[in-house]
Order: C-alpha cells, then structure tokens, then sequence
C-alpha cells in the first residue's frame, strides 16, 4: 500500500527540468538553455566583457550554462556578472 502512495506522489509531481546544451562557435564555445523543449537562452558570447568572443573551452560555457540554471531554479535574474565569472574562473 505504501508503495504505490509513493508511485501516486512521484507520478503527480512534475519535474520541469531545464537542459543545458553547448554548441560550437566560430571562435570557441557558446551554450543554450532550454525549459519545456523551448530554447530560452542561446549565448554565443560571454557576457559582460567587452569583446565579443565565445568562451575558449566546451567545459567554461557548460560551467557558465549550470551557473545560470541554479540562478534561474532559484528564481533570480539569469544575467551574470564579471565577478561571478572570474569566480566560476572562467577564462576572459
């Protein structure tokens, strides 16, 4: 009986999970976010620096990726700062 409670609770409970994809750029890395198979962020640069270059590695964008998804999960603001990248270190 307290099996199939459980089935019912984990079934009624809608997980909406957001996906992260990294993509290839001209010159590096960008990354994309995604919420109900719907793209809602594509960055194909780094934000807030002042030259439009991508991220140098596959591994600095997906960082950057999950970085904003905590952000979006807690309901804040996806922008990133310059501080907030220097802490995730990644490369400028």
């Amino acid at each position: 009986m307290l099996f199939i409670l459980v089935l019912q609770i984990v079934s009624c409970t809608k997980k909406e999970v957001f996906k992260t994809e990294s993509f290839k750029t001209n010159s590096g890395w960008g990354y994309s976010i995604s919420y109900k198979d719907k793209i809602i962020i594509k960055q194909s640069i780094i934000p807030v620096i002042n030259d439009n270059k991508s991220f140098s590695t596959e591994e600095d964008a997906l960082k950057t990726a999950h970085f904003v998804v905590e952000k979006l999960k807690q309901n804040l603001s996806p922008t990133v700062t310059k501080n907030e990248l220097i802490l995730l270190k990644i490369k400028l």
